[in-house]
């Protein structure tokens, strides 16, 4: 039971984070929704989305198998994080290097979140196969930002 219990916390805190990538993208789809120079951020953007949402719904379905119901919110530090994009926006504006950057910063958190998931020893192998799955989805989307974001000058 202490298991079954564990895994739906983490299954939990995945769904929470791949909410606070969904609301970070669209944070940046605004930003960008005006600026012709970053429309081809676009469509790159709403597959991170809908990746999210993906991921979102198979990690809710094995909290239902396992009884119990998938999170809605975000993480308080993905809500800082936005809080802090904010301010800080107030100073560097919207340049293309600044916003891949704070797409960069958001692939780094979950990539972490599900390096952490993966460590957890109570995860079946089942779930442990979608979370890797996942996981190797969001470390190439990862590494697309990173790219972008280093040939920008």
């Amino acid at each position: 039971m202490e298991n079954i219990s564990r895994t739906i916390e983490i299954l939990g805190d995945l769904i929470l984070i791949n909410n606070d990538r969904i609301e970070g993208y669209e944070r940046a789809l605004k930003e960008i929704e005006n600026d012709p120079a970053n429309a081809d951020l676009i469509p790159m953007f709403l597959r991170f989305i809908d990746d999210s949402r993906r991921y979102k719904v198979e990690l809710g379905t094995e909290i239902a198998v396992l009884g119990s119901e998938m999170n809605k919110g975000t993480t308080v530090p993905g809500k800082l994080h936005r809080a802090w994009m904010s301010i800080k926006e107030a100073f560097t504006g919207h340049d293309r290097h600044s916003i891949l950057e704070e797409c960069e910063f958001g692939e780094d958190a979950i990539k972490k979140t599900y390096q952490e998931a993966l460590n957890e020893e109570v995860l079946a192998a089942y779930i442990r196969e979608i979370l890797m799955e996942q996981e190797a989805e969001l470390i190439e989307a990862h590494d697309e930002i990173k790219e972008l974001r280093d040939s920008v000058s």
